[in-house]
């Protein structure tokens, strides 16, 4: 039996605060003090002794206030018992429990606290295609699409299309090829363990029945397979573009000043783009944003391919790009063509003509001549419908170039048919996929909602400015004006050129592949630097030590050498790069070289300059210099030859392999 006070107490330490004083109160109701309550009752008291009062349960902690304890008691001669019956308990706590407002029950959450159902909001993003064609300039080693098409080809021992498929912000990777060489890519992206480890999305394999090696990358968004995977904004990429340059910073670009966001901080000039809503719909018309890279510096080399285009510079804005952000290095493309067709039009023309619409429109133009397209492409969903025109074949030269020259150039819009898509009845909403919710919803206009935007005093038109006065004889007449077309504007990232810039190459030559490969060679290993290394480094440097022998020179600042690869000993190996289960011969000089999967050097051979194709095998004693070797090919024993294709022609005389061209070029993304 507890007194009283020890019940108090008692239910302090249980976190009861409140009893107590309830308790104390209804103490000094009944005129007695703690101590007399404590007090042992006379044994001539004959009220039967009542059981002590149950706990209350603990507070919930979803209620607005803590229920009301019923009031104490304490046992007098000739009083009613001390604790009322439960039932009678129950209905003191229901009245007092509505008097103070609280209309929950002990197992009724209040509406405050009912948190709502999870609702799945649509996937913001880019969808990334990616154009794997034939590779008809590395035609050495993609002669046979079926075994290796050219997105496999490897670059420094790693497949060169696994840089686009790190791409973030990215919620649909499709690769485009040919039905030739699907097999081999959906077979890759599930057996390779370069491609297997990479995050999702996961790439999806497209091969449309029209695609041919002939076919052009603008012509091929006019097939229908192509046309139904592409449901928002999109990007172009080649598969054999090798890049230090992260993705989410022309992401960004684009976002702040082609997608909406460029109204918070007035991107007046910069396209139309004054409106947003989710995933950059419906905020107007917006422009695109391309990549073009010197060629000169690390990586490049001499003859190689390059792009002319001119720039014009954008207006400042506001607030300046933060330190390191390449918004610095944006501007408008103004003219964009390969550099042998405006060597074909100067030959024509017998000079360099520019239209004085051009000069109107943008005073400032700078021409650059030792750019590359990188054929990296961040474009609006309806550029999908401007190339369904049929004269436009090629991205780089027609899309790109064309559409540049609308910008400026009066009434080219409307002969390609621009004006039906940017000003029609939103022909860039799709009627389906996974994206076609998102167009319901109601825009958002930033500009109006920002504290910076500075304010521009809007002119006012009157009556007479806005309907013609026409005499009573002629009545109303509905008079229809053509409006100046007004084209989304191309921008340009021009990398500038420097030492410390990331890496942008395309590698679409087999001169570009080995110096590419011997640059990647020279990046510090994850094993030495940590997390100051290049996305594009490797682990380690030689990752199986065990193969190589004794009295055998590697160096190791400028060499790869990759898992189970065997060096014979009195090996000089220098500037090269060695793929999978290669087998490296006793007294073999390697440089400059580039070795693929499951090649193999005999003895004493020298090599200088070379790419030598998977499962091959050099004889013993040969010398090679700039020589190329398809895969499965034997080299007889003591050969010495330089500046040799080694290639095998099915279905060819040897009379007919005399004066073949081994090279090829083309638009081959």
């Amino acid at each position: 039996m507890f007194s009283p006070l020890a019940r108090a107490i008692w239910l302090s330490s249980s976190s009861h605060a409140v009893y107590i004083r309830a308790k104390v109160s209804s103490w000094a109701t009944a005129g007695e003090s703690p101590r007399a309550a404590d007090a042992p009752r006379s044994s001539t008291n004959t009220e039967t002794e009542t059981e002590p009062e149950p706990l209350p349960e603990p507070l919930h902690p979803c209620r607005e206030f803590p229920p009301s304890p019923p009031p104490a008691t304490t046992s007098l001669p000739g009083c009613p018992p001390t604790n009322p019956p439960q039932q009678q308990r129950q209905q003191q706590q229901q009245q007092q429990s509505a008097e103070t407002g609280n209309r929950h029950t002990e197992k009724e959450l209040p509406e405050a606290v009912i948190m709502p159902h999870p609702q799945s909001m649509p996937a913001t993003g880019f969808q990334a295609v990616i154009l794997c064609g034939p590779g008809v300039s590395l035609n050495t080693f993609t002669s046979n699409p079926e075994e290796l098409p050219k997105a496999l080809v490897p670059v420094a021992n790693r497949p060169m299309t696994i840089k686009e498929l790190s791409l973030t912000n990215i919620i649909d990777i499709h690769l485009i090829t040919p039905p030739s060489a699907a097999p081999a890519l959906s077979s890759a992206l599930s057996t390779d363990p370069h491609l297997t480890s990479l995050p999702v999305p996961r790439p999806s394999v497209l091969a449309p029945q029209g695609l041919t090696q002939n076919t052009g990358t603008a012509e091929l968004f006019r097939l229908p397979e192509v046309r139904a995977i592409v449901t928002g904004d999109f990007i172009v990429l080649p598969c054999d573009l090798i890049s230090e340059l992260g993705g989410e910073g022309l992401l960004e670009a684009w976002m702040v000043l082609q997608a909406g966001l460029g109204g918070v901080t007035d991107g007046v000039g910069i396209g139309n783009s004054s409106k947003m809503s989710l995933n950059g719909k419906r905020g107007g018309r917006r422009g695109g944003v391309g990549v073009w890279y010197d060629i000169r510096g690390e990586g490049g080399i001499k003859g190689q391919e390059t792009d002319f285009v001119a720039t014009a510079p954008l207006p400042p804005r506001p607030i300046p790009p933060p330190p390191g952000s390449i918004m610095a290095n944006l501007s408008k493309v103004v003219m964009a063509m390969p550099t042998d067709t405006l060597k074909d039009k100067m030959e024509k023309k017998g000079s360099f003509s520019v239209r004085k619409s051009l000069l109107r429109k943008h005073p400032r133009v700078k021409l650059l001549t030792t750019q590359r397209d990188a054929h990296v492409y961040f474009f609006p969903y309806w550029v999908l419908d401007m190339m369904k025109h049929e004269k436009l074949d090629s991205i780089s030269e027609d899309v790109v170039g064309w559409w540049a020259k609308a910008t400026w150039q009066d009434g080219l819009g409307d002969k390609l048919g621009l004006r039906e898509i940017l000003e029609g009845p939103a022909v860039d909403t799709p009627e389906d996929g996974p994206a076609a919710d998102i167009f319901r919803e109601e825009e958002i206009d930033l500009a109006s909602m920002s504290s910076t935007k500075v304010s521009r005093p809007k002119t006012r038109t009157t009556e007479k400015e806005q309907a013609p006065l026409f005499a009573s004889r002629v009545g109303d007449p509905v008079v229809q004006q053509k409006t100046k077309l007004v084209v989304p504007n191309m921008l340009a990232y021009v990398q500038p050129l420097s030492e410390s810039i990331p890496l942008i190459r395309r590698v679409d030559t087999a001169a570009l592949l080995l110096n590419v490969s011997l640059h990647l060679a020279k990046l510090g290993s994850v094993e030495e630097v940590g997390s100051a290394a290049s996305p594009l480094a490797h682990s380690s440097k030689i990752a199986y030590p065990a193969g190589v022998a004794q009295k055998t020179t590697i160096t190791k600042s400028d060499c790869l050498l990759a898992d189970n690869v065997t060096v014979g000993e009195r090996s000089v190996i220098k500037q090269t790069v060695i793929g999978v289960n290669c087998k490296i011969e006793k007294s073999v000089r390697l440089t400059r070289c580039l070795l693929m999967d499951g090649a193999v050097v005999g003895e004493r051979c020298q090599l200088d300059g070379c790419i030598i194709g998977r499962r091959s095998r050099i004889g013993k004693g040969s010398v090679l210099r700039d020589c190329e070797v398809q895969d499965g090919f034997v080299i007889p024993d003591g050969t010495e030859t330089r500046n040799e294709n080694f290639m095998v022609f099915e279905g060819l005389d040897d009379e007919d392999d005399v004066g073949l061209e081994l090279g090829g070029s083309g638009d081959d993304d």
